[in-house]
């Protein structure tokens, strides 16, 4: 009765990782638990979430090295396995919200977010290979666009290419204040997608800074966004409270994978207690602002009923 916060199935997203091939399902050395699949079992994945009431997916890829080129184009290649794993997912459960990740890193022989030319970033330039993306997911069946790159402008750009080619139903989910954080290893381990020289302080956002959070969101607003996003999530609870005072747009917020896994490290080692320490980290979360939650705790939290 006197509870000021809750959370339940539908603030819950469940990322996933996907990997080509047939009957595959490898375990992250780094997220006990956190498994990549196949589309197949992906697809079974899928209906075993479905059941429990989690009905939104952010879907990620692990590309083959070979594919990887300096321009990402394997990013929106008809016939790609993240096309067909989006188009797929959507035909066997079309009642389900699929989110998708549009930025190069995934696809990029230099594992970055943007086009690089002698050492630097090139913003503009790598607009139109975002545009392509993106479109190519909602061609796809993606309901919503998440584009986690920290380019900028590439929201409105993004918003343009969507509503001119008969996409203004699909939403944006922006990553407006992601950070340059340490929290973020397992999952370069688990897409094979980290930086292969330097790092990505240039154009995410540096973790001192607070109020720097508030340009990068009320841009990506003005710009079309439909949901602004906190990356990570337990270390910026500020930044989520701040924009969640800031705006009338829903909050989403990334329970990245450096966080469960240090969550699940100690569990294994027995000092924390699971259930507690998983739905504490949840509420706080929630409690912060945030109305959408990516957490790799989704089906857990469900199966065991810890809600």
């Amino acid at each position: 009765m006197v509870q000021e916060t809750h959370v339940s199935a539908a603030n819950l997203i469940f990322p996933l990782f996907i990997v080509d091939g047939e009957n595959q399902k490898t375990e992250v050395a780094s997220m006990p638990g956190i498994y990549r699949y196949s589309i197949d079992n992906l697809l079974r994945e899928v209906e075993s979430c479905m059941k429990l009431g989690l009905t939104s997916f952010d879907l990620f890829p692990n590309i083959e090295e070979a594919l990887k080129d300096k321009l990402a184009t394997e990013s929106h290649r008809e016939g790609s396995l993240y096309l067909r794993a989006i188009s797929q997912v959507k035909k066997e459960f079309p009642e389900a919200c699929i989110i998708t990740d549009v930025a190069m890193d995934p696809y990029s022989s230099d594992g970055h977010d943007g086009i690089v030319e002698n050492g630097e970033i090139l913003n503009d330039e790598t607009l139109e290979v975002l545009g392509k993306m993106a479109l190519a997911h909602a061609q796809s069946g993606a309901d919503i666009i998440a584009p986690s790159d920290m380019m900028d402008g590439r929201v409105g750009y993004i918003r343009r290419v969507l509503d001119e080619n008969g996409f203004k139903h699909v939403s944006i989910m922006s990553y407006s204040a992601k950070y340059a954080s340490a929290f973020y290893g397992p999952f370069r381990d688990a897409l094979n997608s980290a930086p292969k020289f330097g790092d990505k302080k240039g154009y995410q956002m540096n973790p001192a800074n607070q109020r720097e959070a508030l340009i990068e969101a009320r841009l990506d607003e003005a710009e079309g966004a439909d949901f602004l996003m906190v990356k990570p999530a337990l270390p910026y609870l500020d930044v989520i409270k701040l924009l969640k005072d800031s705006t009338e747009l829903p909050i989403a917020a990334y329970n990245v994978s450096g966080e469960y896994a240090m969550i699940k490290a100690a569990i294994q080692n027995g000092w924390l207690n699971e259930q507690r320490a998983i739905t504490e980290v949840l509420l706080s979360i929630r409690r912060a602002g945030a109305t959408a939650i990516l957490t790799y705790h989704a089906k857990e939290v469900l199966e065991n009923k810890w809600l």
